[in-house]
């Protein structure tokens, strides 16, 4: 069983905003698998989706905490269907990251996103997989609107393509595990 937590702000306000980027990648792995079911769950305060897998149990979630509180979500998920931290994925959005690139490791910091540090907090440990996915960097005055705002139209096609590999990246996580989708996506960074 494993979950691959999408982290966004919920509402149309927000739902293309490069901050919702991981709620964009879940969203892809969904129409990728026909998976047209999510549901609402009061208790994992979250909209949660289940897609079998070649035999493996996946569940998405998209946390509707808003961001700064999505550990509450996530780690209400991992208790009810009794997970460890090692089935997890979390999908975030990166600053110090160009956009079209992103990063799988196996543990880690918050880098300061603060839904992975309300992750790690209810989580309590920073033991499990993140995969950050790149949102380009501003001049530091200005990150609340950056990363609150649209992705520029000159943006975009980069941008599909990165949602589209994040969504083959999650996919090898689940199949081949950390270390295999490390080699084969991180590398990207380097072209």
């Amino acid at each position: 069983m494993k979950l691959i937590a999408g982290l966004g702000n919920p509402g149309p306000r927000y739902a293309d905003s490069r901050h919702n980027i991981g709620f964009i990648v879940v969203d892809a792995l969904a129409r990728r698998h026909k998976i047209s079911e999510w549901r609402f769950d009061r208790d994992f305060q979250g909209q949660i989706a289940e897609w079998p897998d070649r035999g493996e149990r996946v569940y998405l979630l998209k946390p509707l905490t808003y961001m700064n509180l999505s550990g509450v979500s996530v780690q209400a998920v991992l208790r009810f269907y009794k997970m460890t931290p090692s089935d997890l994925l979390v999908v975030f959005d990166d600053l110090d990251l160009p956009v079209g690139r992103m990063r799988i490791r196996p543990n880690g910091s918050s880098g300061g996103q603060k839904g992975m540090e309300s992750v790690i907090q209810h989580v309590s440990t920073s033991e499990f997989a993140r995969l950050r996915v790149g949102i380009g960097k501003v001049h530091r005055t200005n990150t609340v609107g950056h990363v609150l705002g649209e992705f520029a139209p000159d943006e975009k096609p980069e941008v599909e393509m990165m949602i589209q590999q994040a969504a083959d990246a999650c996919e090898c996580w689940i199949r081949e595990g950390t270390t295999t989708a490390m080699n084969r996506f991180n590398r990207r960074e380097k072209e």
